[in-house]
Protein backbone atom coordinates (compact mmCIF):
# COMPACT_ATOMS: atom_id res chain seq x y z
CA UNK A 1 0.00 0.00 0.00
CA UNK A 2 1.51 3.41 -0.78
CA UNK A 3 0.54 6.77 0.59
CA UNK A 4 0.50 10.05 -1.09
CA UNK A 5 0.48 13.51 0.53
CA UNK A 6 -0.20 16.51 -2.10
CA UNK A 7 -0.77 20.15 -1.19
CA UNK A 8 -3.20 21.80 -3.09
CA UNK A 9 -5.73 25.18 -3.17
CA UNK A 10 -9.05 23.43 -2.37
CA UNK A 11 -11.04 25.66 -0.29
CA UNK A 12 -14.53 24.60 -0.66
CA UNK A 13 -15.88 21.58 0.44
CA UNK A 14 -17.94 21.22 -2.21
CA UNK A 15 -14.72 21.28 -4.69
CA UNK A 16 -13.13 18.60 -2.48
CA UNK A 17 -16.45 16.61 -3.09
CA UNK A 18 -16.00 17.30 -6.38
CA UNK A 19 -12.53 16.32 -6.63
CA UNK A 20 -12.89 13.04 -4.45
CA UNK A 21 -15.72 12.06 -6.87
CA UNK A 22 -13.85 12.35 -10.14
CA UNK A 23 -10.58 10.76 -8.74
CA UNK A 24 -12.78 7.78 -7.17
CA UNK A 25 -14.62 7.32 -10.69
CA UNK A 26 -10.82 6.72 -12.18
CA UNK A 27 -9.50 5.04 -9.21
CA UNK A 28 -12.33 3.15 -7.53
CA UNK A 29 -9.41 1.27 -5.12
CA UNK A 30 -8.27 4.23 -3.85
CA UNK A 31 -8.62 6.01 -0.56
CA UNK A 32 -8.95 9.51 -0.45
CA UNK A 33 -9.27 12.19 1.58
CA UNK A 34 -8.73 16.28 2.28
CA UNK A 35 -7.20 17.91 5.44
CA UNK A 36 -9.05 21.49 4.65
CA UNK A 37 -8.05 22.98 7.52
CA UNK A 38 -4.33 22.50 6.96
CA UNK A 39 -2.56 25.40 5.65
CA UNK A 40 -1.66 22.94 2.74
CA UNK A 41 -5.03 21.67 1.97
CA UNK A 42 -3.81 18.27 2.07
CA UNK A 43 -4.64 15.71 0.20
CA UNK A 44 -4.04 12.45 1.03
CA UNK A 45 -4.39 9.31 -1.44
CA UNK A 46 -3.61 5.63 -0.36
CA UNK A 47 -3.60 2.86 -2.75
CA UNK A 48 -1.91 -0.06 -4.60
CA UNK A 49 0.05 0.53 -6.96
CA UNK A 50 -0.37 4.61 -6.64
CA UNK A 51 1.29 6.90 -9.24
CA UNK A 52 1.50 10.51 -7.90
CA UNK A 53 1.64 11.76 -11.42
CA UNK A 54 -1.91 10.80 -12.10
CA UNK A 55 -3.29 12.23 -9.56
CA UNK A 56 -1.63 15.24 -10.07
CA UNK A 57 -2.44 15.32 -13.53
CA UNK A 58 -6.50 15.00 -12.74
CA UNK A 59 -6.50 17.82 -9.89
CA UNK A 60 -4.68 20.11 -12.61
CA UNK A 61 -7.21 19.26 -15.44
CA UNK A 62 -9.92 20.24 -13.05
CA UNK A 63 -8.22 23.31 -12.20
CA UNK A 64 -5.97 23.05 -8.99
CA UNK A 65 -2.67 23.48 -8.38
CA UNK A 66 -1.50 20.12 -7.01
CA UNK A 67 1.80 19.18 -5.70
CA UNK A 68 3.52 16.16 -4.07
CA UNK A 69 4.92 16.78 -1.28
CA UNK A 70 8.07 14.67 0.35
Amino acid sequence: MIVEIFKTNVQKEADKNYIIAVIQTQFPNYKINFDLEDCDKILRVEGVDLEPKNIIDYVNCLGYICIKLE
